[in-house]
């Protein structure tokens, strides 16, 4: 999100305007009162405490897996009823039939991510589809044979990028280039992302980064990457794993090429649910490699059984097997919630909550004297996500959180990810963070 102010003189500034103390509860509740996607929580199975089963308090944790929308058994259990019902006939009649149920989040997911409705499809998992799609956004050369990723890339993304290669016949020692941080940050910097891809362009066959990093929460500047990597003749594919659903995309309009996502973190589908592929239009006629299925023929000639491919145009085409509807059911209860909403509301909510935490920290555990934590991922350049570094065994104070209700998740060897989703965290949920951290920190500061 762009913004000349910044979260914490945007806060301060309403602070001020309303008589209140950003320190304090009273401009939590203001905040909360004030919010005009309040409402949306109440679409969630949100934990509490009272609960028998549920000993949760605070949910930091919609980077990872979101919350279960409170639409979502109705609708597995609609499918299930048509399956039952209409059992052959479930096929093509019901709720979420089962031959067209992908077709049906296809327009309201291409509004999320920025493309055009026929850009979009709904199918398999993120790391096939990146698979699927490398067959042919991949085509090294001995002259143009490297794939460029960032040097802490999300294990998976490496894996892939690897196993292309040697795929092809390369070896990723030569082929698989490595974009690092400068000594002492974490953070990457943009500007050397676009002169490795000026400098090295000319043997880069494939740029693939990630909207978002999993470990910073840093926001990658897709519309410049992907502009410096096509001057150059390079491909450019994003991992939008951690950005879907969380900050604005305009995939269509930034000319990317392709880019995959899951649907079970920001977009609440449900762990390991079905994943999301785009292509931009340029390329839906192309004659590139790839891998064939059933369901990438045309519908309207695909039950004449001729075994001539009558191939669908654009990323249709990419689809392998038929959807699953039982699937599709909590995805598109989560999708009918953003429909109640614009992703620039989502991102204004998310600008101002995750500053607010972001301040609150600064304010308790950043203090000249004592600076018991770090925040590492950039203050603009960022979506929900906070990724805190800590001067005190990131595991003990984890177990710490969890045993006072609060979800979030760490990621070793010194971080825990914090993220306020702003579908469903309210203000409340970060001053009362803050006011279970600070006890707990002072305890491990003090037996240091």
């Amino acid at each position: 999100m762009t913004c000349e102010a910044t979260p914490a003189q945007v806060l301060t500034a309403l602070a001020k305007d309303n008589d209140l103390d950003v320190n304090g509860k009273a401009f939590a509740v203001w905040m909360d009162n004030n919010d005009e996607l309040a409402h949306l929580r109440n679409e969630f199975n949100v934990p509490e405490n009272s609960s028998n089963d549920v000993d949760c308090l605070i949910y930091f944790c919609g980077n990872s897996l979101g919350l279960q929308p409170k639409k979502a058994a109705e609708n597995v259990t609609k499918v299930l009823d048509n399956w039952r019902m209409e059992t052959i006939n479930s096929h093509f009649k019901g709720f979420l039939p089962a031959a067209l149920c992908d077709e049906v989040v296809q327009e309201d997911m291409a509004t999320i991510v920025g493309a055009k409705t026929n850009e979009v499809a709904i199918m398999n998992a993120l790391s096939v589809n990146l698979h699927l799609l490398l067959i042919s956004f991949y085509q090294p050369t001995p002259r143009r044979h490297k794939i460029l990723i960032e040097a802490k890339a999300f294990p998976s993304d490496h894996y892939i990028a690897e196993s292309q290669i040697r795929l092809h016949g390369y070896d990723p020692d030569q082929s698989l280039l490595l974009i690092k941080t400068k000594e002492g940050e974490d953070t990457v910097c943009m500007d050397d992302v676009c002169d490795v891809i000026e400098r090295e362009g000319d043997s880069i066959a494939l740029v693939m980064l990630p909207g978002v990093h999993y470990f910073t929460g840093q926001v990658f500047d897709m519309k410049r990457i992907t502009e410096v990597a096509h001057r150059k003749g390079c491909m450019v594919g994003f991992d939008l794993a951690h950005a879907v659903g969380n900050i604005k995309l305009l995939l269509h309009e930034w000319q990317v090429d392709f880019a995959c996502w899951c649907t079970y973190k920001y977009l609440n589908s449900g762990a390991g649910c079905i994943g999301g592929a785009f292509m931009h239009e340029k390329h839906e006629r192309n004659s590139f490699p790839k891998l064939l299925g059933w369901w990438g023929h045309r519908m309207q000639t695909r039950f004449d059984m001729t075994n001539d491919l009558d191939l669908q145009p654009g990323i249709g085409g990419y689809r392998i097997s038929n959807p699953p509807p039982l699937l599709m059911a909590p995805l598109k209860s989560s999708l009918d919630i953003f429909k109640q909403t614009t992703m620039d509301k989502l991102r204004k909510k998310s600008f101002l909550l995750t500053g607010y935490l972001e301040y609150l920290l600064l304010e308790n555990f950043q203090t000249p004297s004592n600076r018991m934590l770090e925040i590492i991922t950039p203050q603009m350049e960022r979506g929900c996500q906070l990724s805190l570094r800590f001067n005190f065994p990131v595991e003990k104070i984890f177990e710490e959180l969890e045993k006072r209700g609060v979800r979030c998740d760490v990621r070793k060897p010194s971080v825990i990810r914090i993220a306020p989703t702003p579908l469903y965290n309210t203000f409340q949920d970060v001053f009362n963070f803050i006011q279970i951290l600070s006890p707990l920190l002072d305890n491990f500061n003090n037996s240091s």
